[in-house]
C-alpha cells in the first residue's frame, strides 16, 4: 500500500517552520550578543619637553695667580712752572749833616704838613727813606723836590725834611723809595671829614672847593687848615703834589697825556692831627 506523501508534508512543513523558526532565534541572539565593538580615536599631545640640565658646570679656578712686582713704581710728578725769583732790592741808610741853623722837620713830605720837631745846625742823623714831589714854590709856580725821611742814628722818631737843607753822605737813589700812601699821618680825635667837596676843570687847572670847618678856640695849628694830597700829571709821569690851603678853595696844575688817571683826597688840619681824608671827584681831562 503505498503511503500518502501529501499527509506526511503538512508535518515536516511544520517541523521545518520550527527549525527555521529556531536558527532565526539563535541568529538573533548572537546578533544581540555580540558585544559592540568600540572604536576609540587616539588623541595624541606632544608636549614641549623642559630641558633640565643635570649637571651645572661652575668654572672655579683651582688657583689664584697674583702678579707681584719685581719693584714698587715711582710716581713721577708732574713737571710744574718753577716760579720766577723776585729780587727784592737792597736798599742802604745813609748818614746826612742839617746844613741850616734850624729845620723843620715834617709829619708828611712836604711844606704843608704839620710840623713835627726842629733840627739844629750840625747835627748828624740817618737818612732811611726818599720821596720825589711836585712842589710850589714860593712865587706860585710848581717844581720837582725830594723830601727824605730822617731820623736820630739809632732813633725810632723819624720826620720829613726838604733834602737841600742837610748835606747828605752817598747816593740819595740808593735811599729806599716811600710811597704817600704809607705815611701815616696823626689823627685828630674832635672833627669829622670835610663836606660839599667838587672839583671842576678849566684847560690844564683843576679848582678844588668846600665847606669851611670851624675849629675850637686853640686848635688851630698855625698851619694851613686844609691840605689836599693829589696825584697829577705833569710832563707824561703822575707826580704827587701836596698842596696847603688857608681859603675853601685852591688850584692844582693836571695836564694830559698820563696812562694812569689823576686824583686826591682832602683833609681839615688842626693842631691834634688831620681829620680823615675825603675822595676828591677828579674831573677828567
Amino acid at each position: 500500500m503505498t503511503a500518502n506523501t501529501n499527509s506526511v508534508n503538512p508535518y515536516r512543513a511544520l517541523i521545518t517552520a520550527l527549525m527555521l523558526i529556531l536558527v532565526s532565534a539563535s541568529c538573533a541572539s548572537r546578533e544581540t550578543s555580540e558585544p559592540a565593538v568600540q572604536v576609540t580615536t587616539a588623541t595624541q599631545t606632544v608636549e614641549t619637553p623642559t630641558i633640565t640640565p643635570s649637571l651645572t658646570y661652575t668654572s672655579t679656578p683651582t688657583s689664584t695667580h697674583t702678579l707681584t712686582p719685581s719693584s714698587t713704581p715711582t710716581m713721577t710728578p708732574t713737571p710744574t712752572e718753577t716760579p720766577t725769583a723776585t729780587t727784592t732790592p737792597t736798599y742802604a741808610i745813609l748818614r746826612g749833616e742839617v746844613n741850616v741853623e734850624h729845620a723843620n722837620c715834617r709829619y708828611g713830605p712836604g711844606a704843608p704838613y704839620l710840623y713835627k720837631y726842629g733840627l739844629v745846625g750840625g747835627s748828624n742823623l740817618e737818612i732811611i727813606g726818599r720821596m720825589e714831589i711836585l712842589s710850589q714854590t714860593e712865587a706860585g709856580g710848581w717844581a720837582l723836590a725830594t723830601w727824605i725821611n730822617v731820623r736820630a742814628i739809632g732813633g725810632n722818631n723819624p720826620c720829613w725834611v726838604n733834602a737841600r737843607l742837610m748835606n747828605i753822605k752817598g747816593e740819595i737813589l740808593s735811599v729806599a723809595p716811600v710811597k704817600p700812601e704809607d705815611v701815616v699821618l696823626p689823627q685828630s680825635p674832635y672833627y669829622g671829614p670835610l663836606t660839599s667837596v667838587t672839583a671842576a676843570r678849566e684847560g690844564d687847572e683843576v679848582t678844588i672847593s668846600w665847606n669851611e670847618v670851624t675849629l675850637r678856640a686853640g686848635d688851630d695849628s698855625e698851619q694851613f687848615p686844609y691840605l689836599i694830597e693829589a696825584w697829577v700829571c705833569q710832563n707824561g709821569q703822575i707826580h704827587f703834589a701836596p698842596l696847603g690851603s688857608y681859603l675853601t678853595t685852591a688850584k692844582i696844575p693836571d695836564e694830559p697825556g698820563c696812562s694812569e688817571p689823576s686824583h686826591g683826597r682832602l683833609y681839615a688840619v688842626e693842631k691834634h692831627g688831620y681829620t680823615k681824608w675825603i675822595e676828591i671827584t677828579w674831573p677828567p681831562y
